[in-house]
């Protein structure tokens, strides 16, 4: 059974850009006082991010009721105009899973991170401070509660960290508040950050969409950074080679 692709083009659509626009925070919110020190702080070190290095990429795609996965590991390329581009290193797995999950998936980053509609600012969802967390690492972070003003395909509710020294963002989660096709029943998704050099870069992210005809459709993605490109061959076709425009970072 061939997987309709709405099913996986939506995975990242609850997942907010990496670099985001200023916003004023809207004072009707939870915003007042040190909350709306912390998300101006917030917005203002996720604007000033420099260029990040490229990351080596592992894509783990599944669909259980099928008995279908696959794993692609890839090179993910930001220029400095912000174009986005994936070296293929290797595929293993179905092929099913490979052009309908797989490929579906980054070409979704390009509406996650060109639509301003679906960023995690003031202007798109409300700010909740539930208070301060402690990581196993000794490291403070800041916890919201995050609920987009609209239900609009693409936003979520769920939880938002901040790093209390840095104010960049370590971890995200939720659910999407509005499925893209009628064959959904929920969309989850738990991403992990890392900051490298006052970066905040991608760590980890898992997402599951419950659907109606193929059961769970589930992602597991791993980055990694490194110094260089390497040798890896371009390869051409919408799974092997996949291009695509963006902000800058």
């Amino acid at each position: 059974m061939k997987l309709r692709s709405v099913a996986v083009s939506a995975i990242l659509l609850g997942v907010s850009a990496w670099s985001l626009p200023a916003d004023v925070v809207d004072s009707s919110d939870d915003a007042a006082g040190p909350s709306k020190a912390i998300i101006s702080k917030y917005l203002q070190a996720t604007t000033q991010q420099p260029a990040q290095h490229p990351m080596e990429v592992d894509i783990n795609a599944s669909v259980p009721k099928l008995q279908q996965h696959g794993t692609l590991r890839a090179l993910r390329n930001i220029s400095k105009v912000g174009k986005i581009t994936y070296r293929v290193l290797g595929f293993q797995g179905d092929n099913t899973v490979k052009k309908e999950v797989i490929a579906r998936y980054l070409q979704a980053e390009q509406q996650s991170q060109s639509d301003a509609a679906l960023m995690l600012t003031p202007a798109n969802y409300k700010f909740k401070l539930k208070g301060e967390r402690q990581l196993e690492n000794n490291e403070t972070v800041y916890l919201f509660q995050v609920a987009p003003r609209k239900k609009r395909v693409g936003l979520f509710k769920g939880e938002l960290w901040i790093d209390s020294q840095a104010y960049l963002p370590v971890f995200e989660k939720g659910r999407l508040v509005k499925n893209p096709s009628i064959f959904f029943r929920k969309v989850d998704f738990e991403r992990a950050f890392a900051i490298e050099n006052g970066v905040s870069v991608p760590a980890h992210m898992t997402s599951t969409i419950d659907t109606r005809i193929v059961g769970k459709v589930e992602l597991d993605i791993n980055y990694t950074s490194v110094s260089e490109s390497g040798g890896a061959d371009e390869i051409g076709g919408e799974a092997d080679m996949v291009s695509v425009a963006s902000p800058t970072l």
